[in-house]
Order: C-alpha cells, then sequence, then structure tokens
C-alpha cells in the first residue's frame, strides 16, 4: 500500500486555490479538503492564537497518519508566514514557522508542496474582482498585494525546496488553460 498524501496548496489570492483545491478533493479518492482563512488578529495576540492552532493542525495530521486518506489543504501555516514576512501582522511568526515546518517535514505522508502563481502579473486585476466580498484590512484584495504575496510565497518555495528534500515542492502556473493545469497536477500527484 503506497502512503496516503498530504497536499498542501499555498498562493496568493487569486491565483486559484479555491479551483484547484475543489478540483483536487474529487479526482483523488479518500481525500478530505481542509480550507483555513488564518487567525485575523494582527496583534502580538494572534500569534499566540496561531501558534496553538498550528501546532494543534500538526497534532491532528500526525494521527491521520496510516489510515488511508489523504489531506489536502487550501492554506497552512506557511500563509501566516508570508503574511508576518510581508510586514502584515505585528509579530513574527519564523521561529514557530520553523519549528512547524521540521515537524510537518516528519510527517509519514508523501508530501507535496504546491505554489500557484500567475507569470502575467496583471491577471490579479481580472481575478480579484470580487463583488461585496468583505475581508480584513492586512489581506485586503489588490492586484499589489497579490503580486506581493506571490513573490514572497516563490521565495519560500525556494527555501522548502532546498531545507527539505522530501517534501515534493512545485510552483504551478495558472495563467494558462485550466484543463492543462489539471492535468500537470494530475501527473505530478499520480
Amino acid at each position: 500500500m503506497s502512503r496516503s498524501k498530504i497536499i498542501i496548496v499555498e498562493g496568493a489570492q487569486g491565483a486559484g486555490k479555491t479551483t484547484i483545491t475543489d478540483y483536487l478533493r474529487y479526482v483523488i479518492k479518500h481525500t478530505n479538503l481542509y480550507r483555513l482563512s488564518g487567525i485575523s488578529d494582527a496583534t502580538p495576540t494572534g500569534l499566540e492564537k496561531s501558534k496553538k492552532m498550528y501546532f494543534d493542525l500538526l497534532e491532528y495530521m500526525k494521527k491521520m497518519e496510516n489510515l488511508d486518506i489523504n489531506l489536502l489543504f487550501d492554506r497552512t501555516f506557511f500563509t501566516e508566514e508570508c503574511y508576518c514576512r510581508l510586514g502584515k501582522k505585528e509579530y513574527s511568526f519564523t521561529e514557530v514557522y520553523d519549528k512547524l515546518l521540521k515537524m510537518f517535514s516528519e510527517l509519514d505522508f508523501d508530501i507535496y508542496y504546491f505554489t500557484l502563481y500567475l507569470a502575467d502579473v496583471q491577471e490579479y486585476e481580472n481575478r480579484l474582482k470580487r463583488e461585496g466580498k468583505v475581508e480584513p484590512a492586512y489581506a485586503k484584495f489588490t492586484a499589489e498585494n497579490s503580486i506581493a504575496q506571490q513573490n514572497m510565497y516563490l521565495k519560500m518555495a525556494d527555501e522548502i525546496k532546498e531545507k527539505y528534500p522530501n517534501i515534493k515542492v512545485v510552483n504551478i502556473e495558472t495563467g494558462k488553460d485550466i484543463e492543462l493545469t489539471k492535468k500537470e497536477l494530475l501527473d505530478i500527484l499520480n
């Protein structure tokens, strides 16, 4: 029996995470989808909440080992680190992130970390037209914010790839035909 998978999908607002994770949820058997939005508290109190939430999440993942269930996440603690590195929070998350990442890399799963990005960053203007959507100030949907997030996520992906070779780190360009993107993902995961 092959090991189950943990699939993390990260990327800027508008990169296509919802589309991709919804698709993967339905085409990969025995897959549970988790959509995390993080802690909206940008104060130091938010750091304590985030620490608790993400260490508990890693414990949950650990409990799911060897159950023949794939875990698919639309955002996790990587998002918290990205937002903190961009100065969107009043605290640093890096010390916690490093511990979480080490624990994550030691899980008994085939681990995939996908960063979704747009080669044509101007496409964010079209994708972020979200009428009536309410978002916290630190996560305001603008092309400028998405481009900064994208650059940070790509940098973080490179760091993960270098430090943890057992994590399959793949950057997926989502500006092409969606069917090509879906095929690319399935080729990687099969």
